[in-house]
């Protein structure tokens, strides 16, 4: 059976999946949004001593859990009606087995008799009316954000979900402020005739329903595997030597991207060996001043006030010229404490094969067509006079 309540629209309206052929249960991530691999799915468990709690996964890749009290015989992908608060919906089993019991004690969930059941195994004609409802969700959606822009309110309506069984309507909004939306209410539920909810999201969740394609191009972390959004600042881009260029560290949402923090850790270890530079190095040449950190090679470069050039100096080195300083001793000029000969060689060779390449580039796509055309004839009779005498030998 296809994923019917794929939010992508790859996959239609009946069910057959478009692309990969696997009816649901593809791992590329565009079938299964939040997708989770179940590596205890080969163990058997005697029927008894199963964990009756499933984890079930609905729209936006938003996922509950819920009692399997009728000992159901389900695998992963099956469509099940389950409990809600009012009626019922209509949603994917995600997970099942010991995994679920690691799952809910990661997320503190509590295993009681507060937990919602699953009911049945959704047959044709409840598939049917569930595709019904999801087909109600984009119209809804665009006549609601013109009656928000009736009202003038200071809102984003980013998504709708109906139940399954038409009863109720969860409407999804961000807003940097206080929204009083009792109005909306009022004729949203008189217009629709549904139970209405209103439930605000962050920008992080808005854009991990929505979905999309990130500056890496790959999908977006947030809308394919990540879902603990963890606080991000702006010395997470200091300490691993990124400009702070708004435009290049913000995502999607408009907030700072999730992944400045993946590889913080590592930067972290590598900077603690590195001294800090908080003062100008004091030399008999003039002051040093700390332009650029070279974090894994352990480089650091200087440049003088008066001088474009900037010396790349070794982490020990700098360490040295720091502990003369505060002993009062002036060394004579960075020069004597630069990097060893081979090392300087060796990067001055890679930064000219870097500008020769350059160059060459430069040379070759800023030649006039008239000179290319010339270039091209002189070659083509260098190349008749070649063959000219060994036709007369013939």
């Amino acid at each position: 059976m296809g994923c019917i309540s794929c939010s992508s629209g790859g996959c239609g309206t009946s069910g057959a999946v478009a692309g990969c052929g696997s009816n649901g249960s593809c791992g590329t991530g565009g079938c299964n949004k939040m997708n989770v691999f179940d590596w205890l799915s080969d163990m058997d468990i005697p029927v008894a001593q199963r964990f009756d709690v499933l984890e079930v996964k609905f729209k936006g890749g938003r996922k509950e859990y819920f009692r399997n009290v009728n000992q159901l015989d389900l695998t992963t992908g099956d469509f099940v009606v389950c409990e809600m608060q009012s009626g019922y919906h209509i949603g994917m089993v995600s997970l099942q087995g010991e995994l679920v019991r690691l799952q809910m004690k990661r997320k503190k969930v509590l295993v009681n008799d507060d937990l919602k059941v699953i009911y049945r195994v959704a047959n044709e004609k409840d598939l049917e009316k569930h595709t019904q409802t999801i087909a109600r969700d984009l119209p809804v959606m665009y006549r609601s954000r013109e009656i928000i822009r009736e009202l003038k309110l200071n809102m984003k309506l980013s998504d709708v979900e109906f139940q399954s069984d038409n009863t109720k309507a969860t409407f999804y909004y961000s807003s940097e402020e206080r929204v009083d939306f009792r109005e909306l209410i009022k004729l949203l539920a008189s217009e629709f005739r549904v139970r209405v909810e209103m439930r605000q999201i962050s920008l992080r969740q808005e854009a991990s329903r929505l979905g999309g394609l990130g500056s890496c191009g790959r999908e977006l972390c947030c809308s394919t595997w990540l879902t603990d959004f963890k606080s991000i600042s702006t010395s997470a881009a200091r300490y691993q030597n990124l400009s702070l260029n708004p435009s290049k560290l913000s995502g999607q949402c408009g907030r700072l991207k999730c992944c400045l923090n993946y590889e913080l850790e590592t930067y972290m270890d590598a900077l603690s060996d590195i001294p800090s530079v908080n003062a100008p190095l004091k030399t008999k040449k003039g002051n040093a001043f700390l332009q650029k950190t070279d974090i894994f090679k352990r480089i650091m470069y200087f440049g003088f006030e008066k001088d474009n050039n900037w010396y790349p100096v070794a982490v020990d080195k700098v360490r040295e010229i720091l502990d003369m300083n505060k002993k009062g001793i002036v060394p004579e000029s960075l020069e004597i404490m630069l990097m060893p000969e081979m090392a300087l060689a060796q990067e001055r060779k890679e930064a000219g094969s870097l500008n020769t390449d350059l160059e060459s580039l430069d040379r070759k796509y800023s030649e006039s067509p008239q000179k290319k055309k010339k270039k091209k004839n002189r070659n083509n009779r260098n190349k008749n006079r070649n063959q000219s005498p060994k036709a007369e030998k013939s």
